[in-house]
């Protein structure tokens, strides 16, 4: 159901300056009579926001938003999910997921500073994001109003699009050079890239659309090393160098990208039913999950690292799905910070061609690995090997008393 056109004033856009939005911007004037404010974010995209101003004025906008949300973005949403471990169907690093829910959290945020009664989106009823966006909005502002065009207008191809644009004086960029056919979403965490040939799961991406990283045949042929130093399950230094989380996952996608790290070509199912293909470019995430798996491994419990595994595919499925406001992602986030307390400590891993190799894990504070009982030489007696009969014929009883009854 439409949202009635006569209850509204005041909406606030997530506005990113190009054609979809601009239009929206001016189908929103019109459609609605209502006052548009407009909110462009600065989450690592790689390209600049502050244009989006001017082009914002030219269409009559007063109140306009264009906010670094940068740090925001790595520390509080990228960091606490990849203490997780988070990877959705066994491939996805979930880099447009996770940026979803701070854009829902600044709409309905700015909408209460402005006052406005409802908040606009350019996502389309077929994909995830409208999801994303709109169950954010609803888990922290239950009243608000939420327009999608897509879901509204009949303007359903890029002609009609320009036509739009053309009827009512909306400028259009002619760029120079050969445009993208790709649909691209881009952040600190990750670029996707979707449509055009890339619709047939068959073939393969053409070399020349990857942005972020060389093809792992053309990386150098001497591998690079890197230290990482971990705090309660999150990177705060490497090679020695205080950083902060925005400032990791720069530098993890400059280096990784120079060693061919983090492509993927993947089929996903989307929330929507359908299922959809994807080539993403996760550089840093790529390096951060075998790393923190890394130092996890010599600084938790068995049990408590077996239980994330058990419980992260369903942490995944709920952002990939849009639920990240939800109470029991929540509910899982603390238990998962929770097991952060004793991750402290330094990792060692080469990148060289496309891959990611852990050579080294250490912690001065909170290591369970104990070489005395690990080792195969002499432990004096650390362990008693004897006390493995009991152990086993414990183990082995419900089975051999199966095993009779065969």
């Amino acid at each position: 159901m439409s949202t009635p056109k006569n209850k509204i004033n005041k909406v606030v856009l997530a506005y990113s300056g190009g054609l979809d939005t601009s239009i929206i911007l001016k189908w929103l004037q019109d459609t609605y009579d209502c006052e548009v404010v407009t909110f462009t974010a600065d989450i690592g995209q790689g390209e600049e926001v502050e244009p989006a101003r001017a082009k914002a004025q030219a269409m009559g906008i007063k109140e306009i938003y264009i906010e670094d949300l940068r740090e925001e973005f790595a520390r509080d949403y990228v960091f606490p999910m990849f203490r997780a471990n988070t990877i959705y169907e066994g491939e996805y690093l979930l880099g447009t997921s996770i940026a979803r829910p701070l854009i829902a959290k600044r709409l309905v945020d700015i909408a209460e500073e402005v006052g406005a009664q409802a908040i606009s989106h350019g996502a389309t009823g077929k994909g995830n994001d409208q999801v994303r966006f709109e169950l954010g909005a609803y888990a922290l502002s239950p009243e608000i109003q939420v327009i999608a065009p897509w879901r509204e207008w009949d303007l359903n191809s890029r002609q009609s699009l320009l036509d739009y644009a053309a009827e009512h004086d909306i400028p259009v960029e002619m760029k120079r050079g050969k445009k993208s056919p790709y649909s691209m979403d881009a952040n600190l965490l990750h670029i996707s890239y979707e449509g055009d040939i890339l619709e047939d799961p068959w073939n393969e991406p053409e070399a020349s659309m990857w942005r972020w990283s060389v093809s792992p045949e053309d990386a150098p042929d001497e591998a690079t090393y890197l230290e990482l130093t971990y705090e309660k399950g999150d990177i705060v230094a490497i090679d020695g160098k205080a950083m902060t989380a925005a400032t990791v996952m720069e530098y993890l996608n400059k280096v990784g990208g120079e060693n061919g790290i983090g492509r993927l070509d993947m089929v996903e199912n989307r929330y929507v039913g359908m299922k959809a293909r994807g080539c993403y470019e996760t550089p840093a995430g790529t390096i951060m999950i075998p790393a923190h798996r890394a130092i996890e491994s010599i600084t938790i419990d068995r049990e408590v690292a077996h239980l994330k595994d058990e419980l992260m595919p369903r942490y995944a499925s709920l952002i990939y799905n849009g639920y990240w406001w939800s109470p029991e992602r929540e509910m899982l986030q603390v238990m998962i910070d929770e097991s952060q307390q004793t991750v402290n400590g330094k990792v060692r891993i080469k990148l060289y061609k496309g891959n990611v190799v852990v050579v080294g894990r250490a912690s001065d504070t909170d290591s369970l690995f104990d070489e005395a009982i690990a080792t195969f030489e002499d432990d004096d007696g650390a362990y008693n090997q004897q006390d493995a009969e009991g152990f086993i014929k414990l183990n082995a009883l419900r089975l051999r008393t199966a095993g009779r009854k065969k």
